[in-house]
């Protein structure tokens, strides 16, 4: 338990200090054009309470019987699974996408949003296969020791950040939809049998804390990938792909 409690720890940490070191250079890039939310230790609260939850689970037997309870409850009268979690995982960050083709325009323009959503998701996904490997926590249904966290609901709540964040100017209820939806993916994966309470719990304040990173570090990311002078115009799409197994969204971009 203290192995994975410095784990998490350190993951914070890292996200801090790294954008306290860098805060003056954002401030004085000039030619920075993206749009980020300033790093705010209440920002922390939320995504920090949900993981926080998710790992006293782990050892605590009060928790582990209130897991078992939710699971009976949920899959009490199940006939069959639903594999709709699948989908909906990607559904809140395809929508800022979507959005924008429909004219909606979002906070930042197309490269932007672009290196935002591919920072979240390499933090989310190093975070959640990185937990996985160290906790190794059975499966309600038995099939595997790859529990902890949920990645169907640490994708799902990432893509819920990066809407609200993209479009709360516009109208909260954006935000709103993609969490709702975020929620769902989550209630799924229990109701499908793959996930704990304390998964899904710990998997969403992952992904909303990888999807704050993100904006958190855009500018140094940018200016490294893009360099101080790198016009603000340029090419940029996504186009989505499917390898027979999952659904992939590629981002490609001409100089």
């Amino acid at each position: 338990m203290r192995k994975i409690c410095f784990y998490i720890s350190l993951l914070l940490l890292s996200f801090t200090s790294i954008f306290g070191q860098n805060l003056k250079v954002v401030d004085s890039i000039p030619v920075d054009t993206v749009k980020n939310i300033r790093f705010n230790y209440k920002q922390l609260i939320i995504p920090g309470v949900l993981i926080g939850y998710g790992f006293w689970g782990i050892e605590s037997g009060q928790i582990k019987s209130f897991n078992f309870q939710i699971r009976d409850e949920i899959t009490e009268n199940i006939d069959r699974k639903v594999s709709i979690d699948d989908f909906t995982r990607y559904v809140p960050a395809v929508s800022v996408y979507a959005l924008n083709a429909f004219g909606v325009k979002g906070k930042n323009n197309m490269r932007d949003r672009s290196v935002i959503l591919a920072t979240s998701t390499i933090f989310t996904v190093v975070t959640v296969f990185g937990l996985k490997s160290i906790t190794n926590v059975e499966r309600p249904d038995g099939t595997s020791n790859d529990s902890f966290p949920s990645g169907h609901t640490a994708i799902a709540f990432a893509g819920a950040e990066f809407l609200y964040q993209e479009y709360k100017d516009k109208s909260i209820w954006y935000g709103v939809a993609g969490y709702a939806i975020a929620t769902g993916t989550g209630i799924f994966r229990m109701y499908n049998n793959r996930h704990w309470l304390t998964d899904v719990a710990a998997g969403a304040g992952i992904g909303i804390l990888s999807t704050k990173a993100a904006y958190w570090l855009n500018p140094y990311i940018t200016r490294k990938l893009f360099g101080k002078n790198a016009e603000k115009k340029s090419t940029s799409f996504l186009t989505p792909s499917y390898n027979g197994k999952e659904f992939l969204i590629c981002y490609a971009k001409t100089f």
